[in-house]
């Protein structure tokens, strides 16, 4: 029997009520398959551990985490802590040392579920988005100085390698062919950013040349807003820079449906260290502690991890779980215009997997 030791961290928010979820659900499913076990080690790491120790997680984090299997990660960011000392203290203290590249933000239209678009071609709607997860606007080079003085001046420095733009470029074309219509959007900004945006213009040109079987077109990340609203059926895979395809998958979520049911896959390709899943919708404070998270998005997240562990057809049928799911308006959390829990949402997800 295959076995995975798989990291949890809830983190904070209502990541410490859809983790646990998505955890009895993925040990029920390995449960009734048979063929593979997972056994999750938990982590405590979060906003409550920067108040006991000043810090994100330990120093020796990642040492902990290098050898499991995968992580299963919840959302960071509380009200009382600086939005950049969470994010930088925990998530992407995970995400940049272990070279987790490519960012994988499916958007699709589940069943039973009305995207907010008023275009008739809402429903076709399924587009993954690639982000680039590792430099770009993210990768911390800049600085202040001359603080608290009218002078004041912040630089936040964009940094875009060749080598950086170029796997992410060819992970999302490989992404592209494997699936039904071989087609990619490649999203910059190039005619106002000039440099690095122009590098990622070029390389696209380079990549796309080893793919003849893929049709590709490029787009301004504020038309592309345009696009996804107006067009949303002309899009299918789409690949842009780490702050880029973070609005935009945002976007694609809302229009998806709901925050509530997106996934995310934070991959290292080459296997060298684990890849982290994590659903999109963050801490959500506002909703702590009442029950009423929609923790579809965490157990989409654990789809992502199956097929990244291998575990092809136990995916399919947790997917298809989740879909039978959210075709029931009763089981329907909030941020869908229901009324369902957590937990009832929780307990469908188990009735349907048997």
């Amino acid at each position: 029997m295959r076995t995975y030791t798989i990291a949890s961290i809830p983190g904070d928010g209502i990541g410490k009520e859809v983790i646990p979820a998505g955890q009895r659900v993925l040990e029920h499913l390995a449960k009734k398959s048979g063929d593979f076990s997972i056994a999750f080690r938990g982590f405590d790491w979060g906003s409550d551990y920067y108040k006991r120790h000043g810090v994100m997680m330990p120093a020796d984090g990642l040492a902990q985490l290098r050898d499991l299997d995968a992580i299963y990660f919840g959302a960071v960011g509380a009200p009382d802590i600086p939005d950049h000392v969470t994010l930088w203290g925990l998530r992407l203290a995970i995400c940049q040392p272990f070279d987790q590249y490519a960012n994988v933000r499916p958007a699709r239209v589940l069943p039973g579920i009305t995207s907010p678009l008023a275009n008739p071609d809402a429903a076709k709607l399924d587009w993954v988005i690639v982000r680039e997860n590792s430099e770009g606007e993210y990768s911390g080079a800049g600085g202040r100085v001359h603080r608290g003085l009218p002078e004041e001046t912040a630089m936040e420095v964009s940094v875009f390698t060749r080598t950086g733009v170029e796997r992410v470029i060819r992970f999302a074309f490989e992404l592209a062919r494997s699936r039904p219509r071989k087609l990619l959007t490649v999203v910059t900004k190039s005619n106002a950013q000039r440099h690095g945006m122009v590098l990622w213009d070029e390389i696209a040109e380079e990549v796309a040349l080893k793919y003849p079987d893929v049709t590709w077109d490029k787009m301004l990340v504020d038309a592309m807003t345009v696009r996804m609203v107006v067009k949303p059926a002309s899009l299918d895979t789409i690949v842009a820079t780490n702050l880029h395809a973070d609005v935009l998958s945002d976007l694609a979520a809302a229009l998806s449906g709901s925050m509530g049911v997106a996934p995310t896959a934070n991959l290292n390709p080459e296997r060298r260290f684990p890849s982290m899943f994590e659903p999109i919708h963050g801490s959500a404070f506002d909703i702590t502690g009442m029950g009423i998270a929609n923790p579809i998005g965490t157990f989409w997240s654990a789809v992502m991890m199956l097929e990244h562990l291998g575990e092809k057809e136990a995916a399919a049928r947790l997917m298809g779980a989740i879909e039978a799911t959210t075709k029931q308006g009763r089981l329907h959390t909030p941020d869908l215009g229901g009324e369902a829990s957590t937990e009832l949402v929780t307990e469908a997800v188990l009735d349907f997997l048997g």
